[in-house]
Order: structure tokens, then sequence, then C-alpha cells
């Protein structure tokens, strides 16, 4: 293999809104890009909570490079002040880009691990010009190396979900009531196609985030048409009231109007909270769930849905140079930007291609997976990390430093919501904080 990269793809790991927003900047400066997905299509980890709708309108979920490209394709864009389903997010935005961007896009393509050619991560010599190797399983069960001048990671955390237990660990017999399917996947379709699986039941939700609130409001509206369901919320804090949020405060109506919402059923006893509780372990009741808790508030449950956030899946790295925030497991210049101990999404700057690279050479990670276990990402953000990652592999350093957002004011900036954008802020699909520019140490 030759060591002259330029003529290689910029390969991206993941067929989300900020991976096809990388591969439509990447288009309009004049570099190829290939995606990768894992998925028979593309944004299949959105299809996953599809049901959900976002509380950001369209205006701050379309990025303009893809926007662009979409409009020379003859793509008439929705109204901007609608809110989207995740479906809707992939039918109306996600797949016209897809096609707009042609023959860039392979699916059924799960990347296994990414690397050099010929040396493994103890090597210097000639790293920086050798190309980057991405292992990618196929659908047949087969391999396939590929090469790369960059690679950009926007995989996501979706496959990745946090543990229930305590310590950042499974409890005992988490696993098990996973696979028994007394666990559920993080925003299940309580009102669409699952909807036999919780009415009439006792359904214990467990965290204080987006995915939270959005299942807890779906749950309310199944109790109404069937009143024997009971809902049960539980939170390791000592009291809910931040997942409600900025309420009238919140310059996005509906985020407001969810954090009200959800107020307004806590307080009439339609959902019954639980504070202070952190699990210790699982136990099977029959065909039922026995929650354990440290301090004796054990319930007993027909179905627990788990909305405690995600973290990254850094195993397919192992053979790379990354120098990653101890903390957040970040980008290490990242990480002190983004933790949500100390700052809320209002309050990260905007950062590009300098505050992201890692000390191997044009690898970068982006969108959801660039925050590593911070829950605060911002769709929006990632947008502009890969369109400053495009103009410095463009040569366009100038470009590449001047990152800015502008984004609404905000009373809440928390969102649990995983992707291959990482979406939905979930999320990485959650579009808030505050109209800022950055300054020269956030590039």
């Amino acid at each position: 293999m030759q060591n002259n990269t330029t003529e290689l793809p910029v390969i991206i790991i993941g067929a989300g809104p900020v991976g096809l927003a990388a591969a439509a900047h990447l288009h309009a400066r004049g570099l190829r890009p290939l995606v990768l997905e894992a998925g028979a299509s593309v944004a299949a980890a959105i299809r996953g909570w599809g049901n959900t709708r976002l509380f950001s309108p369209w205006r701050y979920n379309i990025d303009e490079a893809a926007r662009r490209l979409l409009e020379a394709d003859g793509w008439q864009e929705p109204d901007l002040e609608a809110l989207p389903t995740g479906h809707e997010l992939v039918d109306d935005y996600l797949t016209p880009l897809a096609a707009a961007l042609k023959d860039v896009i392979r699916t059924g393509s799960r990347v296994v691990a990414v690397s050099r050619e010929d040396i493994d991560k103890t090597r210097s010599a000639n790293r920086d010009s050798t190309p980057l190797l991405v292992r990618v399983a196929l659908a047949d069960g087969s391999y396939d190396d590929v090469h790369a001048r960059s690679v950009i990671d926007a995989s996501g955390t979706w496959s990745r979900p946090n543990p229930l237990g305590r310590s950042g660990l499974p409890a005992p017999g988490e696993t098990r009531a996973a696979a028994s399917g007394l666990i559920t996947q993080s925003l299940p379709a309580v009102t669409g196609a699952e909807r036999e699986r919780f009415a009439g039941r006792h359904v214990l939700v467990v965290g204080a985030g987006h995915s939270a609130a959005n299942t807890l409001l779906d749950l309310a509206e199944l109790a109404e048409e069937v009143p024997e369901t009971r809902i049960s919320w539980a939170v390791r804090s000592a009291d809910v009231s931040s997942a409600y949020g900025g309420e009238s405060d919140d310059e996005l109506a509906a985020r407001g109007a969810l954090g009200s919402r959800l107020r307004a059923l806590v307080e009439s006893g339609v959902i019954d909270v639980h504070t202070s509780f952190v699990i210790s372990g699982f136990e099977f009741s029959g065909d039922r769930l026995r929650v354990l808790t440290t301090e004796a508030k054990d319930l007993t449950v027909d179905v627990l849905v788990p909305a405690t956030g995600f973290r990254p899946d850094l195993s397919i790295l192992s053979e790379l140079r990354l120098e990653l925030d101890p903390a957040v497991e970040a980008p290490r210049q990242l990480g002190p930007l983004i933790d949500p101990e100390f700052h809320s999404c209002g309050s990260v700057e905007p950062h590009g291609e300098q505050v992201l690279s890692h000390p191997e050479p044009g690898f970068y990670i982006v969108g959801m997976k660039s925050y590593g276990r911070a829950p605060t990402f911002l769709m929006a953000t990632g947008y502009e990390q890969v369109r400053s990652i495009a103009a410095a592999l463009a040569g366009d350093r100038a470009a590449a430093d001047a990152v800015h957002l502008d984004l609404p004011e905000t009373g809440v900036c928390s969102t649990d919501l995983g992707g291959s954008c990482d979406a939905p802020a979930e999320p990485q699909l959650v579009s808030v904080g505050r109209s800022t520019q950055a300054s020269s140490t956030c590039c």
C-alpha cells in the first residue's frame, strides 16, 4: 500500500444526522467521503426512537451544507417551525440527503476496528503518512479492510445504554432481566407498536432526562385509555424538579410545555414518584420484576423502561492513539467544557477541529459520541463540529477555526438521547443553548 493518502476517501462511521452532514461538508469541499453504516438503512439508530417527537423545530435540525445539497436536488424544506418525530427526521430529511449524496453510503457495514495500515499503536515512524485502516464486518459474515486518509467517527452511543445499577455497573440480575424482556430499550413505542406491552401494566421508568419525560407522557396518555395502567417514576436524586426544566422560561415552547405537563401529572398523582432510588439488584417474582434498592424502597413491577443515558463504545478504537478526558471520556480538550457537574449545554462554547483532535493524525470523534458520558449534546453542535473538520481537511485553517453557534435560550439543557449522531440529543437531536462566539482557545 502506498503511503500517499491524499487520494483516499475520508471515512465516516455512522449515517445519522451528523455523519451525513459530515459527508455533505466534505462533498462541498471537493473531498471524497465514504459513509459506513452498520444498519440496513441510513439513520437506523433513530428508527429505534422514531416515535418520539423532538422539541426543537426543523430550523435547528437541518445542516446548512446538507440543505444546499438537497435544494440542488429539488428538495422542498419542511415547515421550519414544525416539530418532527424521529421517523419524520429520517423520512423527510435524512433519506433524501442520502439520495443526494448518491453512492457514498454503504449500509450493512459494521465497523469493528480502526487502525493504521500494517502498524499498531506502538509504532511512531511514518505514522502521519500511513493510511488509516478501517475493518468492516459485512452482512455475510466476512470482513473488508478499507483504507482512508482520515476517519470521522459519528457512530453515536445508542447501542450502549448506561447500566441501571449503582457505581456505574450493571446491577445483579440486570442482564437476565433485560434478556427476558422485563427491561425494555429506551424510548419504546408506548402508544404505538409496543402498546400491548404496557397497557394495564405497572410500568417503572428510571431516569430524569428527555427520554424519561417523553416515556412518562406517553404512559400517561395510555393510562387515559386504559385506566389500569400504573406509572411509577424513579430517580436517584432527592427530588425531580430539575427534570421539569425551564417550563415557561424556555424559548423552545415544546420543551417548556413538556416540563409543565410532567409536573402536572406528578402533582395530580397520575405518576407516582420515587426519589433517592438507587437500584442494587433485580429478582424475578413470577412473571414480574422485583427491583431492589439500597434503602429498602423495593418495587415489584411488570416492566421497567431504562432512561439513564448512554456511554461511548471505544472498543473499536483500541489501536489508535486517543487522548480522552478521564471523567467523561470525551476528547481531552473538550471534556472540561462539557462536564455536566460544571456545565449545562447553554454554557458549552462552540468547538471545532482543534478541540476534537487526537494524537492520532486525521482521526476525529464527533456528534453524540464526542461528548462521551456527558448527556448535553446538541445536534447543531455536531453540525458545527463536522463543518470545522471538513474545512481543516481541505486546508482552510481560517474557516476551521472560526466556529460559532446561534441557539435559543433555555432553562434546561439535559438530554439523554443517544444515536448515530448521535441524536435523539439526544439526542443528539435537541437544539438548545445560547448565542455565543467561540474564543481563540475554542477554535
